[in-house]
């Protein structure tokens, strides 16, 4: 398995318990696909560079994950179609 970063920003006019449980169903479909989340962070809302979806600030996530192939395309095709997610980014790491 290999590690990756995943970022995403959900939408800040959702309410908190949504935002919450957001961030946990993307975890969660990493511990569905046997991979690993070695990291969480919750950057918290801030404003974002330019309106995305008529939205003005989001609340960011950064994970590092260890996962296969098919469940980092699990979980790029479920942040694509969460209407509360804005935008998500997936790296993968260099292997030290």
């Amino acid at each position: 398995m290999k590690k990756y970063e995943v970022m995403f920003i959900v939408k800040s006019a959702t309410d908190g318990d949504a935002i919450k449980n957001t961030a946990e169903s993307m975890k969660k479909i990493v511990a569905d696909n046997k991979g690993k989340v070695l990291e969480f962070n919750e950057l918290g809302e801030k404003k974002l560079a330019y309106p995305i979806k008529k939205e003005i600030n989001g609340y960011y996530y950064v994970m590092t994950i260890e996962a296969s192939k098919e469940a980092v395309s699990e979980l790029d095709r479920k942040a694509f179609i969460n209407e509360n997610i804005l935008r998500h980014l997936i790296i993968k790491l260099d292997e030290e």
